[in-house]
């Protein structure tokens, strides 16, 4: 799996995206804004834009994006505000998982008609904006029921590992995630199952675990120090790298 750092020049500066051009052979079942649902898909997207991002007309906005990388066919585009270039991953069993953490916004998924968290007794959980995308790659065919399974269980796996992070919240309110799996080649076993305890499921669920715990944590410290990277005017050398996983 190869993921790819590239840069555009939007809003007044440099914006960086990451692109997995999976190919053709990938199903897959996501909650981005462009190419959701389940299908056939051959790359995913995820594209840094500026915090207050108002554009009512993402999925346009993300296919241009797309088209600007030169990708074809079906695919999935998410966004986030989040720094993409301070992406995590964990690979567990040939499972793999590449995640983008902002937790500016951290809240609870049942919230408040008014949208405000609903408070714990004793705390209260301010509504702040955010975004974590989770793109986790499974290896096999799985069926149609397993594979929205995974989507499950690599979301349980995105709480359990902010909670193990010490962070007080199920997520953001604008969390997307995508997993793909092998297309079923005639006359060969298809996996059946998702569930955590499943062959697949029990692999992406510490591959997602390991990459949004480190995510949370980094995030934490990023926000501590910093109020992220100085923004440069133009596109230079160091925002295209090749393969974002290896650094190379």
């Amino acid at each position: 799996m190869t993921v790819q750092r590239a840069g555009r020049i939007e809003d007044g500066g440099c914006r960086h995206l990451l692109v997995w051009r999976a190919g053709p052979g990938w199903r897959m079942v996501s909650s981005g804004v462009l190419g959701g649902g389940l299908g056939e898909r051959h790359w995913v997207l995820n594209a840094q834009v500026r915090a207050g991002y108002g554009r009512m007309d993402p999925d346009a906005h993300l296919a241009e994006l797309a088209a600007a990388q030169g990708l074809v066919g079906p695919g999935v585009g998410l966004m986030t505000a989040a720094e993409v270039d301070a992406c995590t991953w964990a690979e567990d069993g040939g499972v793999t998982a590449v995640v983008t953490t902002g937790i500016g916004v951290p809240t609870w998924a049942a919230a408040q008609p008014d949208g405000s968290s609903i408070p714990l007794p004793g705390k209260r959980v301010a509504f702040v904006p955010g975004t974590i995308n989770v793109l986790a790659v499974v290896p096999a065919a799985v069926a149609d029921a397993g594979l929205v399974n995974l989507l499950a269980t690599a979301t349980e796996a995105k709480v359990q590992a902010l909670l193990e992070a010490g962070r007080d919240c199920s997520g953001t309110p604008s969390d997307a995630i995508c997993v793909a799996v092998r297309t079923p080649v005639a006359g060969e076993p298809v996996e059946p199952f998702g569930g955590p305890r499943s062959h697949w499921g029990s692999r992406l669920a510490r591959a997602v675990r390991a990459a949004v715990f480190e995510g949370g944590v980094l995030d934490r410290e990023r926000r501590a120090e910093y109020d992220g990277p100085p923004l440069h005017p133009a596109t230079v050398q160091g925002c295209e790298l090749a393969d974002v996983l290896t650094g190379r």
